[in-house]
């Protein structure tokens, strides 16, 4: 999940650590990035504090003074997180990496993330795992590029416990003066980020002054030390309190039932509760939090905590949906304004598509304005019609599905999330404001009621769902259905897939997301219709379960679904269109059934078997089960 930028399992949650580990078993570990730029000394800096915490077994502090005497040089604490041989070469830190230390208070789990510009991308996936970070800045060099950036992305995530080492005092001859200065420069500078810096403190990384003791050379300096600074950290424990997020990770089937797992973003929840799943606003109770391995039941699960639930009620729901109390679930809105930090070489442009990552969703969304650039020397907005490579700005991005998300004022670990262009992470953002949200709609209710339409009709309103492999006879049998039905009087209409798709969808292709987004306006539209008491006979592919229990849920209890069954060998044989010979020649992407799946419907309304019988047979029973469906017996016209 840490693409989302929503932090993965705790390191100290993990099984196989790595040597460096303090015994301790799983006790969770304190998430800390440090981060500065290039050459400021933050490999240096972690490396002598793991050799004085003691958190290095002997046989690494003698691989580590044989790599550095091969080197010519004296023990060298960075080649410790510099692992790659580039790095040791160049002398840069290229990726994040892990290690863990213990203090007398508690565990930690720091993360080295890379200074240089080239390699921002995994600054920002290692600082979206911490809870504090700890900022580097040369005393001699002071407030540099990079030191600005990754001030600014520091405030972008949220990462509002800072405490600032001002590494290499002894190169300016540990002079108070200069530190003081520093030193005010910095909280000014912070101060226009929204942050307010822990501690700001002197040190020398190489030498270990004021590391774990405050050193010879710095009578003249009264704050904490480097250790004392990182015990002043305080745990996020707001996130346990915040609202209840839990994004699906994955639903499973158990026999019958539907098992939905993920993990607690934020909140608690317990078995009885009533959850809502956003987008959609289905509701269902929890019956079961999952255990095995003869494991006591749990009756609940908090912040953190993977879980797998099963509910009192069918639910179908799907990957990326947001479980959450029905009280406080986020709202549903297509619209975002965000602020972002772009790292990708071709600049972001009005009109860009992109893939929106958050949590476990995914889809797309288009760039509709980019509203300021935000320079980082001087924190001032501009306005511009596209953001550069490293540039950081707001803008407001539009989706086709509605987002589930949050602003990351109201919940900072499901209010962030990343861009990516193609297969690459292209940026980082996090919500500012949800305009939609504002919004406050309420139905108006029709003076002429179901009831009325359906004594004046003879008939009520409805939806026959025909869903089956292409060439099975959906829309034969739908054409058919509707004369049928008007020579007997009865208010009809069909909404076949290839219509909608030259009209209200012409705008969708036919990838996964595409396909669910032409289910929902169909099923939308057909509501609609129903409303009005038509009988409206659908005539759509809908490959996936997923999709079709979409359907369901926008269209109500007058929702009925047929499958139209045919093999894959007698649809392919029929091929009215021609679309299967120029599927087998690779000519369609995404064709159901041959590159495409299709899911069988697993209990629907009616099967009509168009491999068995013949079309006036099928016909037949489609009129039979539309009259037991939705005629009204014994009512005048």
């Amino acid at each position: 999940m840490t693409d989302g930028l929503i932090p993965p399992p705790h390191p100290g949650d993990m099984p196989g650590e790595p040597a460096g580990a303090p015994p301790g078993g799983t006790a969770r570990a304190f998430p800390i990035v440090v981060v500065g730029h290039v050459d400021h000394g933050k490999s240096t800096l972690i490396g002598r504090l793991l050799h004085d915490t003691g958190a290095l077994p002997a046989e690494r502090i003698a691989q580590l003074r044989a790599i550095s005497a091969r080197r010519g040089l004296d023990l060298e604490y960075s080649f410790l997180l510099d692992s790659l041989q580039v790095e040791r070469d160049q002398g840069i830190t290229v990726d994040a990496a892990q290690i863990w230390f213990s203090t007398a208070l508690r565990r930690y789990a720091i993360i080295d993330a890379p200074g240089h510009a080239e390699f921002l991308r995994n600054m920002v996936t290692g600082a979206a795992a911490a809870e504090a970070a700890v900022l580097v800045v040369d005393a001699r060099a002071g407030i540099c590029e990079q030191t600005r950036r990754h001030g600014y992305l520091l405030s972008l995530l949220g990462l509002r416990q800072v405490a600032v080492a001002v590494n290499k005092i002894d190169l300016v001859g540990h002079d108070a003066a200069r530190f003081a200065a520093l030193e005010a420069e910095l909280r000014g500078w912070l101060a226009g980020l929204g942050l307010a810096p822990t501690a700001i403190l002197p040190l020398s990384a190489r030498h270990g002054d004021n590391l774990l003791a405050r050193g010879p050379h710095l009578g003249w300096y009264q704050g904490p030390t480097l250790v004392e600074a990182l015990d002043a950290f305080r745990p996020r424990e707001a996130a346990a309190e915040a609202p209840l997020r839990l994004p699906v990770q994955d639903v499973y089937r158990q026999g019958e039932q539907r098992i939905i797992v993920g993990r607690v973003e934020s909140g608690r929840l317990a078995v009885g509760e009533r959850l809502r799943f956003t987008p959609g606003g289905q509701e269902a109770r929890i019956a079961a939090i999952e255990v095995w391995n003869g494991r006591q039941p749990r009756l609940s699960a908090g912040t953190g905590e993977s879980v797998a639930l099963r509910f009192a009620e069918d639910v179908f729901v799907e990957r990326g949906v947001v479980a959450a109390h029905p009280a406080t679930a986020p709202r549903e809105s297509h619209v975002a304004t965000v602020q972002l930090f772009w790292l990708d070489r071709e600049p972001l442009r009005e009109g860009d598509r992109l893939s929106l990552r958050h949590g476990t969703s995914e889809q797309r969304v288009t760039v509709e304005a980019i509203e300021a650039v935000i320079d980082v020397q001087t924190l001032t907005a501009s306005s511009a019609t596209f953001l550069p490579q490293n540039g950081v700005g707001r803008a407001r991005l539009r989706a086709r599905r509605p987002l589930a998300i949050d602003s990351y004022a109201d919940s900072p670990r499901t209010g962030r999330g990343v861009l990516v262009r193609g297969h690459r992470v292209a940026g980082g953002f996090i919500v500012e404001a949800l305009p939609e949200q504002a919004l406050e709609l309420t139905a108006v209710d029709a003076p002429v009621t179901r009831a009325e339409r359906a004594r004046a009709n003879a008939h009520r309103g409805g939806v026959l769902w025909l869903t089956g492999l292409p060439g099975s006879g959906k829309s034969t049998l739908a054409m058919r259905l509707l004369r049928a039905l008007t020579d007997q009087g009865r208010q009809a209409y069909v909404l076949d897939g290839d219509n909608i798709r030259q009209g209200l969808n012409r705008d969708l292709g036919f990838r996964e997301e595409d396909r669910r987004e032409n289910t929902r306006r169909t099923a939308e539209v057909a509501r609609l219709l129903a409303d009005a008491g038509l009988i409206v006979i659908v005539a759509l592919i809908s490959p996936l379960a997923s999709h079709r229990a979409l359907a369901r849920q926008v269209v109500g209890e007058d929702f009925h679904e047929v499958h139209v069954k045919a093999d894959l060998a007698t649809c392919e044989a029929r091929d009215p269109k021609g679309l299967y010979r120029k599927a087998r020649r690779d000519q369609l992407a995404d064709f159901t059934g041959i590159s495409a799946p299709y899911e069988v419907p697993a209990a629907p309304a009616l099967v009509v078997d168009t491999a068995a019988l013949n079309v006036e047979e099928a016909l037949a029973a489609l009129v039979r089960y539309s009259h037991d469906a939705f005629v009204v017996p014994d009512e005048p016209r």
